[in-house]
């Protein structure tokens, strides 16, 4: 058995990245345990891509992504990955000290957030309640992402540069042996000098399957419901809306509203799906919000947003193992941090130096070492 450079578990948006810059120049085989790709996390994401959204990590990861998003390579991605939007973070009277908060922690040179009153919410998304909406703050470059385009993207790109992918092949079986992992995966066996974990929700337990302590992965269910937009307006060109608090949050989709309780309720990993309760919140807080009221919810499902004790990403090899490298806890940020993390992930992964883009970020922050 000829052993690839990296066997990489899970083809969400986290393994079909790295997979796509770690085959530049190695042996890379992707394994995924259902019948497609991003099945879980990636395909349920309502992705935008926001530079104020996350911990202070985040958003430096998440601006450095930019370039790519905005000039994605044309030989994998044939359309434009982001689609221009803005975002509203909308906060009542008793919200204001919230709203003003939210500004001064996340505006910078490179990330334009401006403090505006109520009109300025209106006059984006009418559908507001006067009564309800005190202030906001305003991205105006928060992007709706092509999260569908963004997958496939780099599956094709990894596949053009040798990745092999192979899905409906749930890792049975891991342990190192002889300088190697080795793994039963499906029916069959492989062995890499290195394993990457980016099994999302699963993470964890990928890791007792290779006799390491769980790093405290927690899988949090989001829950989303599309409902009717109003029929007399156009609301193609509305921003996202998010309550400052994240207690809800809606978003367009043609004529239809994506509409969440922006819940994140502790789940085992699972196929998740939306409960009745929370989407009955989002129906209220939303109603009390705007003047439309909920008559029909078209559809409803959930996904799995798995964080890391301190909220930011596990991107590093195990200290406990070799050749275990953790590429997980992304929780809500994962599409939009993607080709960052990637990029992070691969040059770590062969131990070499960050692009020089990347050299102010801390591997140190990211590091499983913090729970270990």
């Amino acid at each position: 058995m000829t052993p690839y450079d990296f066997i990489i578990v899970g083809a969400g948006m986290a393994g079909a990245s790295a997979a796509y810059e770690l085959a530049k120049d190695a042996r890379v085989l992707v394994l995924e345990k259902e019948d497609q790709p991003g099945y879980h996390a990636t395909g349920r994401s309502a992705a935008f891509f926001s530079e104020t959204y996350g911990n202070a990590v985040i958003r430096q990861i998440t601006c450095a992504a930019r370039p790519f998003f905005e000039n994605p390579p044309p030989d994998i991605f044939s359309t434009p990955l982001l689609s221009p939007s803005g975002a509203l973070f909308i906060g009542r009277a008793d919200q204001r000290q919230a709203v003003e908060q939210y500004v001064a922690e996340t505006a910078s040179p490179d990330c334009e957030v401006t403090l505006s009153p109520a009109s300025f919410a209106l006059e984006k998304c009418p559908i507001l309640r006067e009564d309800y909406v005190d202030s906001c703050a305003w991205e105006p470059k928060s992007e709706a992402i092509d999260v569908a385009a963004l997958l496939q993207g780099f599956l094709t790109g990894a596949r053009q540069r040798g990745a092999e992918l192979r899905t409906r092949h749930p890792v049975n079986a891991l342990k190192w042996q002889n300088g190697l992992w080795r793994m039963q995966a499906g029916d069959q066996d492989f062995a890499a000098s290195v394993v990457i974990n980016a099994a999302g929700a699963w993470a964890d337990n990928l890791a007792t399957l290779a006799g390491l302590n769980e790093l405290g992965l927690k899988p949090m269910r989001r829950s989303m419901a599309v409902i009717d937009g109003p029929s007399d307006m156009n609301t193609r060109d509305w921003p996202l809306v998010i309550d400052v608090d994240e207690t809800f949050y809606f978003k367009p989709d043609g004529n239809r509203l994506w509409l969440s309780p922006a819940d994140e309720t502790p789940s085992q990993p699972c196929d998740a799906w939306a409960d009745d309760l929370d989407i009955a919140y989002a129906v209220e807080r939303f109603e009390q919000a705007t003047t439309l009221k909920v008559a029909r919810v078209h559809h409803t499902w959930a996904g799995l947003r798995t964080f890391a004790p301190d909220k930011s990403p596990i991107v590093g090899y195990d200290p406990r193992a070799k050749g275990f490298f953790w590429l997980a806890g992304q929780g809500g940020y994962g599409i939009q941090t993607s080709p960052t993390m990637a990029r992070l992930a691969a040059a770590l992964a062969k131990a070499e130096m960050l692009p020089a883009d990347l050299s102010e970020i801390d591997p140190a922050l990211l590091s499983p070492e913090r729970f270990v």
